[in-house]
């Protein structure tokens, strides 16, 4: 049934229909769609549009509808409608007759997509908030686990300074506690309701909008009709939170692949997310991070798809902003996947402690310690910093680490240096000499943690 074709003689072409027809996508919308209808044939009966009884029959019809759609009872695939609207309405008015007819009054396809797309976004920040809360349970407990253990810490993926190994999770639980701001954020700023502001002018029916948004949950309604139909800045902040969660998740990726590498071999990873080489017998292969790294782009394709799309369309709708379900559809699925399954990763990671301590001591990462130490001697740092960087090139021509060579060796390079800076080479004074807030010592690693696990 088409919605728009008492004006034309003739129908569409099938290559028209096959770039023009959204039932194959937009069939997702089918609950929203029919939450949306049943608030909006009780707003039209409340203005006169229905009588009591019409909109008591069309709710029921609609509420018939809704139970087949939750059992995925309804037949999209053999329906010969263009979208999930006409679909809906069809199967009413095969319900009804011409009662069916009467409930798109005052109603135009650009509101109720509008309302739909919005509902179903707002539906699933909820799920998205749910399983990023997850994953920040996955690290923190995965912090937990190893409290004590050190590791390298990396600058241009070169051994730097050492760090406490939560300290390291915990600076993925930051990167997630933003991506949950970010939805939060977006749950007010697209918590109003376009339906009811018709095809971009609104409508002459003596509707009630605010409690037609109250109804669909939503605070207020959208206070310009124009903007209302047209808007999509909500799915481009959506597929940008998605986005920016999926770089995150990248980056963890990233890093567990590093560590679980034979070059590093601070992790191990569970079987229940590796595979192995059709060839090589002896491979366990990271492929759940790499996927998830992986998938990070597909997301951003999408972001950036639905931006070019938007850029140049005039007020109002237009045709083109059909183009904005397909993308963030397949966005908030891969990233709510990649954050199932980094929980899975992360829950059975199991971590070297020797041979990550092993690792921290190498790369000379204590030289910054030396430097610190000279200067509380009186040594102005730029003077320290070259001595300390002498002592390494010491270091590297005996192939000893900087607390292996003799005193009367590092006194060569400042007579300053005493038996006392053996203590500040060793690796814990290293990572708990950084005793402050947001540093990698112990006792304000311990804090973040346990504030972390407080929230569990």
């Amino acid at each position: 049934m088409s919605l728009w074709g008492g004006r034309f003689q003739q129908g569409s072409s099938d290559m028209f229909r096959q770039v023009n027809d959204s039932l194959p996508f937009d069939r997702i919308l089918v609950k929203q769609d029919i939450t949306g209808s049943i608030v909006w044939s009780r707003a039209i009966a409340a203005a006169g549009v229905l009588t009591v009884a019409e909109q008591q029959e069309i709710e029921n019809a609609l509420n018939e509808l809704l139970a087949l759609a939750e059992s995925n009872e309804l037949d999209f695939d053999a329906s010969p409608e263009e979208d999930i609207h006409s679909f809906i309405e069809a199967a009413l008015i095969e319900k009804l007759g011409d009662l069916g007819r009467k409930l798109h009054t005052g109603r135009s396809r650009n509101d109720q997509v509008a309302t739909d797309f919005r509902l179903w976004c707002k539906e699933h920040i909820e799920f998205l908030i749910k399983d990023l809360v997850n994953a920040k349970t996955s690290l923190v407990k995965l912090a937990d686990k190893f409290k004590l253990a050190i590791l390298p810490g990396y600058t241009h993926l070169q051994r730097a300074q050492p760090v406490r190994f939560p300290h390291w999770c915990l600076a993925y639980v930051e990167m997630l506690k933003r991506d949950i701001s970010r939805l939060e954020d977006l749950q007010q700023r697209m918590n109003q309701s376009p339906l009811g502001c018709g095809a971009l002018a609104g409508t002459t029916y003596p509707i009630d909008r605010q409690l037609i948004a109250e109804q669909l949950g939503f605070a207020s309604p959208c206070v310009n009709s124009l903007d209302a139909v047209s808007d999509r800045d909500y799915v481009l902040e959506l597929m940008f939170c998605a986005s920016t969660s999926m770089m995150h998740l990248s980056r963890l990726a990233e890093d567990l692949i590093f560590f679980n590498s034979g070059e590093a071999s601070f992790i191990r990873l569970g079987d229940q997310v590796t595979s192995g080489s059709s060839l090589m017998p002896q491979k366990k292969n990271p492929d759940a991070l790499e996927l998830m790294r992986g998938k990070c782009g597909r997301v951003f394709g999408s972001l950036q798809a639905l931006l070019v799309t938007m850029k140049g369309l005039p007020l109002a709708y237009n045709k083109d902003m059909q183009e904005d379900k397909e993308g963030a559809f397949d966005a908030v699925n891969q990233w709510h996947i990649c954050l199932c399954i980094a929980c899975e990763v992360l829950d059975s990671v199991e971590l070297d402690v020797d041979r990550c301590a092993e690792a921290a001591k190498q790369g000379y990462a204590n030289a910054t310690e030396l430097a610190d130490y000279l200067v509380a001697k009186g040594v102005p740092f730029r003077t320290a910093h070259d001595i300390s960087g002498q002592v390494v090139l010491k270091a590297l021509e005996e192939n000893k680490p900087i607390e292996d060579l003799p005193l009367t060796t590092l006194q060569t390079f400042s007579p300053l240096i005493d038996n006392d800076v053996y203590p500040v080479l060793q690796l814990e004074y290293l990572v708990d000499k950084r005793n402050i807030v947001g540093g990698t010592g112990v006792e304000p690693v311990s804090i973040a943690l346990q504030n972390e696990l407080d929230q569990l």
